[in-house]
């Protein structure tokens, strides 16, 4: 299929609180780096090439950047890539970051303790120039009571320093848990064709519950911060010929079709590739098409 007039509003839209935003979005963790993310051996990318990348997302359509302050390379970071492409921001533009995981200038990872959360998201403030944040994820590692550090960011929210929080990497009691404390307008998880088919029924739950969400490595899988490496399925390559797409199309489109209140924030550092990650979102898989990777998802 081709990209050349598609518009991230083709995937149609979704509301996060009051922000509404096109269901195709962003995501920065490959910004910085050429590479898998994270990698000892990351090549900063040209920082040029960077903010083209990001110029050209907001010129096809997309409102929603998926980011974090421990998003960066030697030399790159996510935010400051955000902040110099695109202020003054869009009125539009619903910039999401997270918090929890923290990285040294080394590159060593720690978790915030509810006391640190406040200075997590004052980076995130800082390096983005805002006066407040549109979402924050709480990014969780376990299966532990999320209560204190959600409650943390809950405070932050009433002081005016956060406008919506979401959660990411949970479970459903983390869900019910933290919506006990205050409103959750997203979770975001690990979630694709094949990939945690358990999750089947908490995507459902979300839908009911009116609370985004968001998969991540809905492309790349199991492969996670290495990205897509090439190898597909037949039956995602068959159903690509069937539509002119690519696989990775194929897999963000079914990623769409999955509920209303389903987004996608796939990240690059091509602008090829973005624009082909944004005509995904008009790609419609006809019911056959749906059966047939239901089996893989499945399988």
């Amino acid at each position: 299929m081709t990209s050349q007039t598609m518009s991230a509003a083709a995937a149609g839209t979704w509301n996060l609180g009051d922000l509404k935003i096109n269901r195709i979005g962003f995501g920065t963790m490959r910004l910085p780096q050429t590479g898998a993310a994270f990698a000892d051996d990351a090549v900063p990318r040209d920082r040029d090439r960077a903010i083209g990348v990001l110029r050209r997302a907001i010129e096809l359509g997309v409102n929603h950047i998926d980011t974090a302050a421990f998003y960066f390379s030697p030399l790159r970071s996510a935010n400051e890539l955000v902040n110099a492409a695109l202020r003054p921001y869009p009125e539009d533009l619903v910039i999401t970051t997270k918090v929890g995981p923290g990285r040294d200038p080394s590159g060593v990872w720690s978790h915030a303790t509810p006391g640190q959360l406040r200075g997590q998201v004052e980076e995130n403030l800082r390096q983005l120039g805002r006066d407040h944040l549109d979402v924050v994820n709480l990014r969780i590692v376990g299966t532990d009571s999320i209560a204190e550090r959600f409650g943390a960011l809950a405070e932050l929210r009433e002081a005016g320093l956060i406008r919506h929080l979401g959660i990411s990497n949970v479970t459903p009691e983390h869900l019910a848990e933290a919506r006990a404390i205050a409103p959750v307008v997203c979770v975001q998880n690990m979630y694709g064709i094949g990939v945690r088919p358990e999750q089947d029924a908490f995507v459902r739950a979300c839908g009911e519950q009116g609370v985004a969400f968001v998969p991540f490595y809905s492309i790349a899988g199991a492969r996670r911060e290495g990205g897509a490496d090439g190898a597909e399925s037949a039956e995602v390559r068959a159903v690509a010929r069937e539509h002119g797409a690519s696989p990775a199309q194929v897999r963000l489109a079914w990623t769409l079709q999955r509920g209303p209140h389903v987004l996608a924030i796939p990240g690059t550092g091509d602008p090829e590739h973005l624009e082909a990650n944004v005509a995904a979102g008009a790609l419609r898989l006809s019911e056959k098409d749906l059966a047939v990777l239901e089996g893989l998802h499945h399988g």
